[in-house]
C-alpha cells in the first residue's frame, strides 16, 4: 500500500472515555469529478460478482462488520433496523443486481467501503477545516441534542455514520476533496488507511 497522509482527527475526550479506540482519520486530495473512468467501473463489477448472496449473509460475522454493529448497539441503534454502512451497500447490490456507478467520487468511496468495511466521507474542501475535525456530541442549535457528529470549528458536517450535510458533501464536479473516516474498537487504524488510499487511488486525476 502507498503512503497516504491519513492525518488523526479529535474525538471529545467525554466519548473517547465511554467509546475506547473510536477515532478519526482524514486526508485532502485532488480529483477530476465527473464520470467514472472505465477501470473504476470494471472495478466496480468485479466487486458486485464478490458479493453474492451467501457472502452478505456471512458478512456480520465479520470482525470490522461486528465491530461497527457492536458499536451501533454501544449508541442505541439496532444495527437490523439502523444498518450499518457495508451492510446497505451489501443489500444494495443484492436489490439492484450490482453497483451502479453513480460518478467518479461515489464509486470511489463505494470501492472503499466494499473493499475495507470502513465508510468514508468526501466533503468539499472549500467548507472544511479538517485540522479541527472532531467527533463529538451535538450541542444546543445542532438539531437532536446529545447525538454523535462530526464537526469542525466552523460547522457540524453531519451525524456519525450517516450522511453528510448537503452543504459539505462532495459535489459531482468538485476537484479539492477532504475524505474523513471514522473507527470503532475493534477495526485496526491500518483499515482507516486502506479505505483512505483506496479512495485517494481511485480518484487520482487520470
Amino acid at each position: 500500500m502507498n503512503d497516504v497522509l491519513a492525518l488523526p482527527g479529535a474525538v471529545e475526550p467525554r466519548l473517547a472515555a465511554e467509546f475506547p479506540g473510536l477515532e478519526l482519520r482524514w486526508t485532502a486530495v485532488s480529483t477530476r469529478g465527473g464520470p467514472s473512468p472505465p477501470e473504476l467501473r470494471a472495478r466496480l463489477r468485479e466487486l458486485a460478482d464478490r458479493g453474492r448472496g451467501a457472502r452478505v449473509v456471512a458478512m456480520r460475522t465479520q470482525p470490522v462488520a461486528h465491530a461497527y454493529r457492536a458499536f451501533y448497539r454501544h449508541t442505541g441503534l439496532d444495527p437490523d433496523v439502523t444498518r450499518i454502512p457495508s451492510e446497505q451497500a451489501a443489500l444494495r447490490r443484492l436489490l439492484d443486481g450490482g453497483f451502479r456507478s453513480q460518478g467518479r467520487i461515489p464509486d470511489a468511496l463505494l470501492v472503499a467501503l466494499v473493499e475495507t468495511g470502513v465508510p468514508v466521507w468526501a466533503l468539499r474542501a472549500q467548507a472544511t477545516q479538517p485540522e479541527s475535525l472532531t467527533i463529538r456530541l451535538s450541542r444546543r442549535g445542532e438539531g437532536p441534542e446529545g447525538r454523535l457528529i462530526i464537526a469542525d470549528a466552523q460547522r457540524v458536517h453531519g451525524p456519525l455514520f450517516g450522511t453528510p450535510d448537503p452543504d459539505v458533501a462532495a459535489r459531482g464536479r468538485d476537484r479539492e476533496l477532504v475524505l474523513v473516516c471514522a473507527g470503532v474498537d475493534g477495526v485496526p487504524t491500518i483499515f482507516l488507511e486502506e479505505a483512505l488510499w483506496l479512495c485517494t487511488e481511485a480518484l487520482a486525476p487520470d
